[in-house]
């Protein structure tokens, strides 16, 4: 019974040591936590990297998504743009037809019409002063 009351006292007697320092000098967990729960510890640390590497997935996954989506918008805008163009051309060759069966013959111009002087002296379309 005196054995165990000068332990406590032993103990008592020691100074406490701060939390800060239990940390640095590595007292905050000791070796025998690890050896009575190291199972417990083993699966925590799978369960830990089992979720990191899960979030990397799904991570990754959604960056793949954002770029297909990026793709999928392109591809409808030129789906749009080229079913524009068709129907464009569409109806243009239906009004051709069309002028074609009431007044054979007639038809755009390639080329826009050009005024053509054929005299020395020109004028100035914005005051009509000659010009040399």
């Amino acid at each position: 019974m005196k054995k165990k009351t000068q332990t406590k006292k032993n103990l008592s007697e020691q100074p406490r040591q701060g939390l800060l320092q239990r940390v640095l000098y590595g007292n905050m967990v000791s070796t025998d936590f690890f050896v009575r729960h190291w199972i417990k510890v083993f699966l925590l640390v799978v369960i830990a990297m089992i979720f990191i590497s899960t979030k990397y997935q799904c991570m990754t996954a959604m960056e793949k998504i954002k770029q297909l989506q990026d793709s999928l918008n392109i591809a409808r805008t030129e789906s749009v743009r080229e079913r524009s163009t068709y129907m464009s051309r569409t109806r243009e060759s239906a009004m051709k037809h069309l002028v074609d069966s009431v007044f054979p013959g007639l038809a755009v111009p390639e080329h826009p019409a050009f005024i053509l002087n054929m005299s020395d002296t020109e004028t100035s379309p914005d005051d009509g002063t000659e010009q040399k």
